[in-house]
């Protein structure tokens, strides 16, 4: 059997890349996860910066205990969310256009054929 293609299938390292699917949801799950552990040890550094600078400026802490406070929904609700779907395009079939239309019946010269 002949093949356009020079190389085998075994000479390959890599698969090609025929279709545009998403990552698998092990991958996902990889992501979400690295996402929630880096947002939650941003959170472990506010709430460490948070007490360190309470003795020079309360307001200073304040910010950085709420953002502390705050982290943690935000982490959740990132690692549940999910990358969106992809938006298919459907390819429908549309009929050509036609090459000759009708005329309507409302011209003068209209030709009535009774019998």
């Amino acid at each position: 059997m002949a093949s356009s293609q020079p190389t085998s299938r075994h000479d390959r390292s890599e698969p090609l890349l025929i279709t545009e699917a998403e990552p698998s949801q092990a991958d996902q799950h990889a992501a979400r996860k690295k996402r929630y552990s880096i947002t939650m040890a941003i959170r472990g550094t506010s709430l460490v910066v948070a007490a360190l600078t309470a003795q020079y400026s309360l307001w200073l802490m304040a910010v950085f205990a709420v953002l502390g406070t705050v982290l943690p929904w935000i982490a959740v609700v990132m690692a549940n969310d999910r990358p969106p779907k992809k938006q298919l395009d459907v390819n429908r079939y549309r009929p050509p256009a036609p090459d000759r239309i009708l005329e309507s019946g409302s011209s003068s010269r209209a030709r009535v054929i009774d019998m």
